[in-house]
């Protein structure tokens, strides 16, 4: 009895093995995930741009369910996800916009293969243990990427990882090759360049009525210092984010201003309050949306606005794959005449014509005219 039974135990093992195999996540986790995952849940919406890097054709497919902070947050943008891919209304939501209201047994319910949480944002994260272990404990791989604590770090990572579970290896090379030569081609310029212009980021431009909201050194902060600026923020705020006042600013006078850009074209009222820019927003829209943000009070006299060195930026670059391209725009707004032949537009629709099922078009950034 023991021979037979011996016997069948082996020939069960190579199938087992064969169905299941271990990844390292960003969060240094050793993770068993299925050898063919059909069915996801993402613990943020916007990691379908990041699925679209890592796969050809529809990054919604096998998507069973996601966060909801995705129309929220940048609802030009999910317009033509929309558009495009018409079914994502038909995805089911497991949470809003905060981890907190990931909904497990949600997301349970829909049998997924794997769940893809974030390193920080939006959705649950490293320290969501109870949500961790009730998911595995469901038979659910649960990994961790990042495109927002370490992005210059962890982006290559990330996507490959994605790339892996997927079964696309190839394409995250590619899509390396294309980040590591776009971030190369800003380092190599500006190991010449000694002077460092003081920058002061207006984070998210419109969403809150105080005055200034801004970031450390973490996130944004670090795109700025590689893009060759100095950070304002970067000593003052102990976290990612955090408020400086007016006076603060009229004092220090920044050599630059950059608002980081959240409108949603698709309302009036987010036209009159807030900065435009990103996929869907017109170049028209967006100066115009900048122009009325330059010109509130105390804002106005900021030595940066009154002598042109003003600029906007989409904010959910720093959410995104292509946070690569942030750093050369940023880079041509710090020093123009530097990287004056530097063509961020042109890496942006490369990268996007690429590895993106559809070109996003709109103006990603803008400038004080």
């Amino acid at each position: 009895m023991i021979r037979p039974l011996l016997f069948a135990l082996a020939l069960l093992l190579p199938l087992a093995s064969a169905r299941a195999r271990e990844v390292v996540d960003l969060a240094g986790r050793t993770v068993q995930v299925p050898d063919r995952i059909e069915r996801i849940v993402l613990g943020e919406g916007r990691m379908l741009i990041a699925l679209g890097v890592a796969r050809a054709g529809d990054p919604t497919r096998g998507v069973v369910g996601m966060m909801g902070e995705y129309p929220l947050l940048d609802p030009a943008g999910w317009e033509l996800w929309r558009r495009h891919f018409p079914a994502v209304d038909r995805i089911p939501l497991v949470g809003k916009a905060s981890g907190d209201t990931f909904d497990a047994e949600a997301a349970i319910a829909l049998a997924p293969d794997v769940a893809i949480f974030g390193l920080a944002g939006h959705g649950p994260g490293p320290q969501a243990t109870a949500t961790i272990e009730r998911l595995e404990a469901a038979g659910v791989a649960v990994v961790f990427v990042d495109f927002f604590k370490a992005p210059l770090a962890d982006t290559t990572r990330s996507v490959r990882l994605l790339a892996e579970l997927v079964g696309e290896p190839a394409r995250a090379e590619a899509f390396a090759a294309a980040y590591d030569a776009a971030l190369a081609a800003v380092d190599a310029r500006l190991a010449k360049i000694p002077e460092r212009p003081l920058v002061f980021v207006e984070n998210r431009v419109g969403l809150q009525a105080d005055c200034c909201a801004t970031v450390g050194k973490t996130v944004i902060g670090d795109l700025v210092e590689r893009a060759g600026g100095r950070n304002l923020g970067t000593g003052l705020i102990p976290g990612n984010t955090g408020l400086v006042s007016l006076e603060l600013l009229l004092a220090r006078q920044p050599d630059v201003y950059l608002g980081t850009a959240i409108g949603n074209p698709l309302t009036a009222k987010a036209q009159s309050a807030r900065i435009q820019a990103g996929p869907g927003v017109s170049a028209e829209a967006a100066r115009a949306s900048l122009a009325a943000a330059l010109a509130r009070p105390g804002i106005a006299g900021l030595d940066a606005v009154r002598e042109g060195r003003a600029f906007a930026l989409w904010h959910h670059f720093f959410h995104s794959p292509f946070n690569v391209v942030a750093v050369q725009a940023m880079a041509k707004m710090f020093h123009p005449q530097a990287f004056a032949d530097l063509d961020p537009a042109a890496t942006l629709a490369d990268m996007l014509a690429r590895f993106q099922p559809f070109v996003a078009e709109g103006a990603y950034w803008t400038a004080a005219q």
